[in-house]
C-alpha cells in the first residue's frame, strides 16, 4: 500500500509539474496572463538581507471589503488564492543596499534568496528595500517588477519573538479539521478573530521595557503562501505588530509529497532566523494543538542559552497532553530556559513582565484586553 501511494503522489507530482510549465510558457498577452511579482517580508542584518517572494501570472486580489462581505464572497476569494497562477524556474534580478543578485524561482514560483553584501543601506530605517524584476519570461510591454520589505532589527534590540499564528495569534480551531476548512474556506482577514489581548502583548515585546525601542517580532506557521495576503491584512486590521510571515508552499514536491508534516518546517524556519541573529536571545510563542512544543523544545537543544522562555497556549484540555507538555517543560528547564503552559495571553505577559521584558503598563494593557 506504501509504494502503491508513492506511485499515485509521483505521478501526480509530474502531472502537475507538466501543467504548469505548459500553461505558463505562453507570453502574457492579457491582464489575466501578465506576470507579476508577489512580495513577502524577508528580514536580514546590516551586512546581508534574506529576501522572498513568488511569480505570478494575473492580477492581484483586492482587499477583504466590508463586514458586509457574504460567507460565499469570501469562499470565491479563498477559491481564487489556491488558484496561484505561478511561474515555475523564473529568473529574477535582485538589487538593495548597493548590493544586486540574480536568482531562478522554483518550480512553484518561489523566490528565496541572500543579498549580499549590504554596502549602501538607508540609514536608520527598521524596514529597508530590495527591488526585484523578472528577466525571463518576458512580459510586455514591461518587466514585472516589485520591490520587498526586509527588516534589519536595531543592534540595541533586547530579544527577538518567534511566533506560530494559527491558534496562537488567531483562533483556527486547527486540531479540527471541519473547523479549520470553514475558517479557511469562507472566512476573510476581517472575519478572523484573535485572542484576546494578544495585539496588546505583541505590541509590549516589541516595544520592550524601555532598554529598546523595538524588538523583531516573526511569524512561523504551516499555513500555505497562498494565505499571505490575507494574514498580513489580518494583523493590520488588529493592530497586531507586522513581521515576516514565514509559511509554507502546499504544491507537490521531492521534498514532500503532501503538506501534513510541520516540524521540519518549522524548525528549519526557526534554524534560519537564529542562525542570522547569533547574538540575540529570543521568545517562542505557540500552541498545544500540533508540535509546537516538541519543535520548541528541540530549539532549546540546539541553541542552548539562546532561548530565554517558550510561551504555549494551552488549547487542548486533557490531562494526556498537558502531561506530555510538563514532561518537556522540566527537561527545557533543565537545559536553562522555562516552557510555560498558559491558558490566556494575560498569564504570558505576566511571566514576561515578571521577568523585565515588557512594562507594568504594558501588563495592565493586557489584563484589560483579556478582561482580568
Amino acid at each position: 500500500m506504501e509504494r502503491w501511494r508513492e506511485q499515485a503522489l509521483r505521478m501526480l507530482q509530474r502531472v502537475e509539474r507538466r501543467l504548469d510549465e505548459r500553461r505558463y510558457a505562453r507570453p502574457a498577452g492579457t491582464a489575466r496572463d501578465a506576470v507579476r511579482i508577489a512580495p513577502y517580508r524577508g528580514f536580514g542584518t546590516a551586512e546581508r538581507w534574506w529576501v522572498r517572494a513568488r511569480v505570478l501570472r494575473g492580477p492581484e486580489l483586492p482587499a477583504a471589503g466590508g463586514d458586509a462581505e457574504s460567507a460565499w464572497q469570501n469562499l470565491r476569494q479563498t477559491l481564487r488564492r489556491f488558484e496561484s497562477d505561478e511561474v515555475p524556474h523564473a529568473r529574477l534580478r535582485v538589487a538593495g543596499g548597493g548590493a544586486s543578485t540574480e536568482a531562478a524561482a522554483d518550480e512553484e514560483g518561489h523566490l528565496a534568496c541572500w543579498l549580499q553584501p549590504i554596502r549602501e543601506p538607508t540609514a536608520g530605517a527598521l524596514w529597508q528595500e530590495a527591488t526585484l524584476q523578472v528577466l525571463s519570461p518576458a512580459s510586455p510591454p514591461h518587466p514585472a517588477c516589485a520591490t520587498a520589505p526586509v527588516l534589519v532589527p536595531p543592534p540595541d534590540a533586547a530579544f527577538g519573538v518567534v511566533s506560530d499564528l494559527d491558534d496562537t495569534v488567531l483562533r483556527s480551531d486547527a486540531t479540527r479539521l471541519l473547523r479549520l476548512a470553514r475558517t479557511v474556506l469562507f472566512g476573510s482577514a476581517r472575519t478572523r478573530v484573535p485572542f484576546p489581548g494578544v495585539a496588546a502583548f505583541y505590541r509590549a515585546l516589541q516595544q520592550g521595557a524601555g532598554r529598546t525601542s523595538f524588538n523583531p517580532i516573526f511569524y512561523v506557521s504551516s499555513s500555505p503562501w497562498n494565505l499571505y495576503e490575507l494574514l498580513s491584512e489580518f494583523l493590520t486590521l488588529q493592530q497586531i505588530p507586522l513581521g515576516p510571515l514565514l509559511l509554507r508552499d502546499w504544491g507537490l514536491s521531492d521534498a514532500e509529497r503532501l503538506p501534513t508534516r510541520h516540524r521540519g518546517h518549522k524548525l528549519q524556519a526557526l534554524r534560519t532566523i537564529l542562525d542570522t541573529y547569533p547574538t540575540l536571545p529570543f521568545l517562542l510563542i505557540g500552541d498545544s494543538g500540533q508540535e509546537d512544543p516538541e519543535i520548541y523544545h528541540r530549539a532549546v537543544q540546539l541553541y542552548p542559552q539562546r532561548i530565554a522562555a517558550v510561551y504555549i497556549r494551552n488549547v487542548t484540555p486533557g490531562p494526556r497532553r498537558a502531561a506530555a507538555v510538563a514532561a518537556l517543560a522540566r527537561e527545557v528547564e533543565r537545559a536553562g530556559s522555562e516552557l510555560l503552559l498558559v491558558d490566556d495571553t494575560a498569564a504570558a505577559a505576566a511571566h514576561a513582565a515578571a521577568r523585565g521584558w515588557i512594562t507594568p503598563d504594558a501588563l495592565r494593557a493586557v489584563q484589560e484586553a483579556t478582561g482580568r
